[in-house]
């Protein structure tokens, strides 16, 4: 019998810690880094890779961890939020603080090691995740803008970590995840907009799901598809992209463009779920296509 509860137990911790660092989302976080590396890398170098994918971890998990103790009595209040560990009352504050600033730490160290300017980038995302945005969220849909700014970092992160160096190419892999982030966080704001009510968060532009927020929502969608097609024209410097790479990450643009203009004449959560999960089909593949490009041409 008492094995049983202490594997139960055990399990639970397992889920819990997966829940407070948010795994799922860190882990789609480390694709982005390891993609902006495998861009700007040279040689790769094994050890750099997994020092990258251990970082990036760390750095999202500690943001995520910290914002689930400052957002607990409003984790609460939500559907969506009332079973995290803190609000329901599985883990206590200080387990979770104490996990938030052992990873700040740990991640810190690791992206020190690849060099100084990868710890700086994520030094930088932490705080205007964890100070910035995090408050913001109950005040203003600006929110979502100052969140874009941590939110577009481990793409661009990922080619820092390879060049120790900050230039026109990952400045355009930040801009690309930057613009991105805006239709991926409104639909998601779109279909939660009654839950996200209740803990008094204005993440759309107009602050309801109207006809408003779904023009920007189509404005943005275009913004990302002309931004990742920019290092086709030659003007990116180490960042190129082949007529073939442009084509379909142009492609799949247009794809999602055609979910946002479908919220545009609907407006339903169902609307707002497809593009949300198209916005997300979007990026990875278009991740994907930038480092076959740069390896097949």
């Amino acid at each position: 019998m008492d094995s049983t509860k202490s594997s139960v137990s055990a399990a639970s911790v397992i889920t819990d810690f997966k829940e407070i660092t948010k795994m799922g989302l860190s882990i789609s976080v480390v694709f982005s880094a390891l993609a902006g590396y495998l861009l700007g890398v040279e040689t790769i170098s094994f050890t750099t890779l997994t020092l990258l994918a251990l970082g990036g971890y760390f750095m999202v998990g500690a943001s995520n961890a910290y914002n689930q103790i400052i957002e607990r009595d409003l984790d609460a209040l939500m559907d969506r939020t009332k079973n995290r560990p803190i609000p329901a009352g599985r883990m206590s504050v200080n387990t979770a603080f104490v996990i938030a600033t052992s990873f700040t730490i740990l991640g810190l160290i690791t992206l020190y090691i690849i060099n100084p300017k990868t710890a700086m980038w994520g030094a930088i995302s932490i705080f205007l995740y964890t100070s910035v945005y995090t408050p913001l969220k109950t005040k203003t849909p600006l929110a979502v803008f100052v969140g874009a700014l941590p939110g577009a970092i481990p793409f661009m992160l990922g080619w820092v970590a390879a060049r120790n160096d900050f230039g026109i190419e990952p400045g355009t892999l930040f801009a690309i995840q930057f613009f991105w982030q805006f239709p991926h966080f409104w639909a998601i704001g779109w279909f939660l907009h009654d839950d996200y009510k209740k803990g008094g968060f204005f993440m759309l532009p107009t602050g309801k799901p109207d006809k408003g927020t779904a023009v920007q929502i189509i404005l943005y969608s275009a913004w990302t598809v002309i931004v990742s097609v920019i290092p086709v024209f030659g003007f990116t410097g180490d960042l190129k992209l082949s007529i073939v790479g442009a084509i379909l990450v142009f492609g799949l643009g247009m794809l999602m463009l055609v979910y946002a203009f479908k919220l545009f004449k609907l407006r339903t959560t169902k609307a707002a779920k497809q593009l949300m999960l198209s916005s997300v089909f979007y990026i990875t593949m278009l991740q994907i296509i930038y480092v076959a490009d740069k390896f097949l041409r």
